[in-house]
């Protein structure tokens, strides 16, 4: 497996532009909930709770856990904050997907598109294709290459930063 370096390296080398990094900054975050939201109405169970109360799971909810531990197994520190990000779409998403069928589906395609476009015109400013066309690992580093980005602009991790920043050749 690669490791956290190796796959954020490859990523960024994607993502030199700044305006492309500012675009995946909006429209990532935008997929992940619209994905979650999409995934929200398909149940697969209900787990009880000590107190009494029922958690209804749903594939957003297994479709995160998986990639969390995927997270958690490249590195704690990211998994961590990863898990909260997508514990927060998942419940933005369940709550999009209680509304009706038509509002569920504007809200989950909506954002969907919507993000899409805000990634397309980052690659556009890059004049490179998205990371995902050569290895579909790239859709689930997105949503960490993003936390990273905001991580290292907060001067969060400068080890993994100037690591990354070496191997991609990135100007940031």
């Amino acid at each position: 497996m690669k490791t956290l370096t190796d796959q954020l390296s490859t990523y960024a080398s994607y993502h030199r532009d700044t305006r492309n990094v500012l675009t995946h900054l909006v429209g990532i975050p935008m997929i992940v909930v619209a994905i979650a939201t999409l995934m929200a109405r398909v149940p697969l169970g209900s787990v009880a709770l000590p107190d009494g109360h029922v958690l209804d799971i749903n594939l957003a909810m297994l479709a995160s856990a998986l990639a969390c531990a995927y997270y958690l197994r490249l590195d704690m520190r990211y998994g961590v904050v990863m898990s909260a990000l997508f514990a927060l779409a998942c419940w933005l998403g369940t709550g999009l997907a209680q509304h009706d069928q038509g509002a569920w589906l504007t809200w989950g395609l909506g954002l969907f598109a919507v993000g899409w476009v805000f990634q397309f015109v980052g690659h556009w400013f890059e004049g490179r294709k998205p990371a995902f066309v050569d290895d579909l690992i790239g859709l689930i580093i997105g949503p960490l290459f993003v936390v990273a980005e905001v991580g290292f602009f907060l001067r969060m991790r400068p080890q993994v930063h100037a690591e990354v920043v070496r191997r991609s050749g990135s100007l940031r």
